[in-house]
C-alpha cells in the first residue's frame, strides 16, 4: 500500500513523457490580435488545425486528430448550451476553459488506466477593442496558461502554440519584440508567418536557445511557402457582423505577402 502513491507518480511522469513525445512534431500556430480582429495562422499540407468554436471564440490545436475533434465538439456543445440557456453574450472563453474543458482534460490525464487526450489547444476570444482580446492555452493535463505571463498579467495581443515548450517560447519572444496590437492585417500576417517560421525552425534544428537572425527566418519562410499551404482564420472585431469567424483562403493570403 505504501508504494501505491509512488507508482502513481511514476505512471504520471511516464504518461507526460509519452504525450510530450507525441506532440513534439506538431506544426506551430500563431494567434495575433490586430486592429480589426484576431488572426490564427499555421502552415501545413494535410490536417485542419484551426476551427471556429462559437461566435467570438476560435481554437487552434495540435495533436491526435481524433482527440482534437472530441475536444472541439465538446467545446462547441458546451458553448452552444450556454448560449441557448442564457444568451450568446454570456458565453465566455474563461468560463468555457476554466469550468469545463480544463477539468475534463485534467481528469483524463490523471486516470492512469484510461487514455489521456493527445492534444494541446489555443483559444482566443475577440473583444470590442484590442485590449479586450483574450488568449488562453490549454495543455493535455488541463493546465491553463497565457502568453508568458501570469493570469492576472496576461498579454492580450498574441499567443503561440507549438510541439515543444522551447519552440513556443521562442515564438513568444519574437512576437513580443515584433508585434503591436494596433497594427493592420498585412503586418499581422507577416508577423504570424515569421513567428511560425521561428517555431518550426526550432523544432527541426533542435536549436531552441538562440533566436535565428531575420535573414534566416525570411529565407526559411520563403522555402516553406513554396511547398506548404497556409491555413488561417480571423475573428472579426466588428460587432455588427452576424458571423465573426471567417476562414481565409491560401490564394488570398499569398497575394498579400511581399518578401
Amino acid at each position: 500500500m505504501i508504494e501505491e502513491p509512488y507508482r502513481w507518480v511514476e505512471a504520471i511522469a511516464n504518461r507526460r513523457e509519452y504525450i510530450e513525445a507525441q506532440l513534439a512534431s506538431g506544426s506551430p500556430i500563431a494567434a495575433l490580435g490586430y486592429r480589426d480582429g484576431i488572426l490564427f495562422l499555421t502552415l501545413g499540407q494535410t490536417r485542419q488545425k484551426i476551427f471556429e468554436i462559437y461566435n467570438r471564440i476560435a481554437m487552434g490545436a495540435i495533436g491526435h486528430p481524433g482527440d482534437i475533434e472530441r475536444l472541439r465538439m465538446a467545446a462547441i456543445e458546451l458553448a452552444s448550451t450556454e448560449g441557448f440557456t442564457r444568451s450568446a453574450a454570456d458565453v465566455s472563453l474563461r468560463r468555457l476553459v476554466h469550468y469545463s474543458l480544463s477539468p475534463v482534460m485534467k481528469s483524463a490525464f490523471e486516470q492512469v488506466y484510461g487514455a489521456p487526450y493527445l492534444a494541446r489547444m489555443l483559444f482566443a476570444e475577440v473583444g470590442e477593442r484590442p485590449e479586450e482580446d483574450l488568449f488562453l492555452r490549454v495543455e493535455y493535463d488541463g493546465e491553463i496558461a497565457t502568453s508568458g505571463a501570469t493570469f492576472a498579467q496576461a498579454r492580450n495581443d498574441f499567443a503561440a502554440l507549438s510541439g515543444t515548450r522551447q519552440s513556443r517560447e521562442l515564438m513568444e519572444s519574437f512576437l513580443q519584440a515584433e508585434h503591436a496590437p494596433d497594427t493592420g492585417f498585412e503586418a499581422a500576417l507577416k508577423s504570424a508567418l515569421d513567428a511560425w517560421s521561428v517555431g518550426q525552425m526550432a523544432l527541426q534544428t533542435g536549436d531552441t536557445k538562440e533566436m535565428p537572425v531575420r535573414t534566416a527566418v525570411e529565407k526559411y519562410r520563403r522555402e516553406q511557402l513554396a511547398n506548404t499551404g497556409i491555413e488561417a482564420g480571423i475573428l472579426e472585431r466588428d460587432p455588427s457582423r452576424g458571423i465573426r469567424y471567417r476562414a481565409l483562403m491560401d490564394k488570398e493570403l499569398r497575394a498579400l505577402i511581399h518578401d
